[in-house]
C-alpha cells in the first residue's frame, strides 16, 4: 500500500515475466511494486505437475542481472525455477508484496487504482500485467458430459501419477503438456493421448546442440512474430527423454479424438465404445485478466494489445504473452527481452505526460 503519491509503475504478478519488468523498472530507478497473488515470488511453477523440467537449457532460462544457478546445460525442474525466482526477487531487492491477490484495476484521472482481495490498495501512473495463464484453464465442453460418470480434470489439476494407478485414461491434446502427462501415467496406468491434430515430435537436441541453441545462432527468435503469418495449430512436441520410448511402448498410444463422452467411458471416431476412468484436458489456457477494466480485453478474454502496449487504455502494458513480439514471447527466456522492449514504451509514456504543453 502506497503513501497516497501514485507509484510510477505497479506491476500485478511475481512470475519470471512480471519480475523481469521490475528488473527493468528498477534500472530506470522509477517507483514501483510487484504484486503477487501468492506467498513468495514464484509464479504458477510451484503448482504445476511435480516432474516438469524446463524444455531450454539453465543458459537460456536466465532473467536479466542473475545466471541461473547450476551447469549451463542442465534442464531446470520445476522446484528449480521457483527457487530462482524468489532468490532472484531476494538478491536483487526487488519490492514485491505478497499475497497481494488483485481483484480490481481502475482507469481514473490519467492513471490507475488496484485493489486486492484482502482490501488493499494502490496507486499508480502505469500498470503492467504479468499474471500469466495458470488461472484460466481452457476446459472445452465435451459432447455427453452432462450424462457422464467419467473423471474429467484438466491438466492443471494434475500432479503427480500415483493417484491414477491402474486406471484407463484419455488425455486430450497432443501438446507438449499432453504428452508428458501422458507418459508419465503410462507407467502405472492404461493410457489413450486423444488428438485433433497429429502429434509433431522434435528432437530436443538435434545433432548434439539444445533446440534453442540453433533458434538463437540462426537469429529466428529475434524475428518479429508477424513476419512469419499465421502459426499453425499444431506446434511441435519436444521429444524430452522417455517420450519416444513411451510411445513406441504403445503406452500411450495415439488416436484421433474420441466423439463423446458415454455414461461411462467414451465413444471414438469408428463408432466403438470403451470404459475409461478419468480423462484429463491438456487443452491449454487463456491469459488470466479478470481483474482489468472490459476495454482492456477483445471478445475472446485476450489483451487487446501490440508489442505488450494496451491499444484501448494508455498507461497500461502487458508482459509474458505468447506472440507477443517473437516465436519466443510467452517463454521464459523471452521474458527479459520483452520486458525491456515494455518498460522502454512505458517510460516514454511518463515522460510525455509530464512533459509541458
Amino acid at each position: 500500500m502506497n503513501d497516497g503519491t501514485p507509484l510510477d509503475a505497479l506491476v500485478i504478478g511475481g512470475g519470471s515475466a512480471g519480475l523481469a519488468a521490475a528488473f527493468w523498472l528498477q534500472r530506470r530507478n522509477l517507483r514501483f511494486t510487484v504484486l503477487e497473488a501468492n506467498s513468495s515470488p514464484s509464479g504458477a511453477w510451484p503448482v504445476y505437475y511435480s516432474s516438469l523440467t524446463l524444455f531450454t537449457p539453465a543458459r537460456h532460462s536466465r532473467l536479466p542481472g542473475l545466471p541461473f544457478p547450476g551447469p549451463p546445460d542442465h534442464y531446470p525442474s520445476r522446484d528449480a525455477m521457483a527457487a530462482y525466482l524468489r532468490a532472484y526477487a531476494e538478491q536483487l531487492a526487488l519490492p514485491v508484496e505478497q499475497d497481494a491477490d488483485v481483484t480490481c484495476v481502475q482507469s481514473m484521472n490519467g492513471g490507475f487504482h488496484i485493489t486486492s482481495r484482502d482490501g488493499r490498495t494502490w496507486s499508480a501512473r502505469t500498470v503492467v500485467a504479468a499474471t500469466g495463464t495458470f488461472r484460466r484453464p481452457h476446459r472445452p465442453s465435451l459432447p455427453g458430459a452432462e450424462h457422464s460418470r467419467v473423471q474429467t480434470l484438466h491438466a492443471s489439476d494434475y500432479r503427480h501419477p500415483e493417484p491414477f494407478a491402474g486406471q484407463r485414461i484419455v488425455v486430450v491434446g497432443a501438446g507438449n503438456s499432453g504428452a508428458q502427462i501422458a507418459a508419465e501415467l503410462g507407467r502405472v496406468a492404461r493410457v489413450t493421448l486423444a488428438f485433433r491434430h497429429p502429434l509433431r515430435l522434435f528432437p530436443q537436441r538435434p545433432l548434439g546442440h539444445d533446440l534453442t541453441d540453433w533458434l538463437t545462432w540462426s537469429g529466428v527468435e529475434r524475428v518479429p512474430i508477424g513476419a512469419f503469418g499465421r502459426v499453425p495449430d499444431a506446434q511441435p512436441v519436444i521429444a524430452v527423454p522417455g517420450l519416444r520410448a513411451a510411445l513406441h511402448r504403445g503406452n500411450p498410444d495415439l488416436r484421433p479424438m474420441f466423439t463423446a463422452l458415454t455414461q461411462g467411458g467414451v465413444r471414438w471416431a469408428d463408432g466403438s465404445v470403451e470404459p475409461i476412468d478419468t480423462v484429463i484436458l491438456a487443452t491449454g489456457y487463456g491469459w488470466n485478466g479478470a481483474y482489468l477494466p472490459p476495454p482492456a480485453l477483445g471478445p475472446d478474454g485476450e489483451p487487446r494489445q501490440c508489442l505488450g502496449s494496451s491499444t484501448a487504455i494508455p498507461g497500461l502494458y502487458f508482459v509474458g504473452l505468447p506472440g507477443q513480439r517473437t516465436v519466443a514471447s510467452g517463454t521464459v527466456r523471452a521474458a527479459g527481452p520483452d520486458a525491456r522492449a515494455v518498460v522502454r514504451h512505458l517510460a516514454h509514456h511518463l515522460e510525455a505526460s509530464h512533459a509541458p504543453t
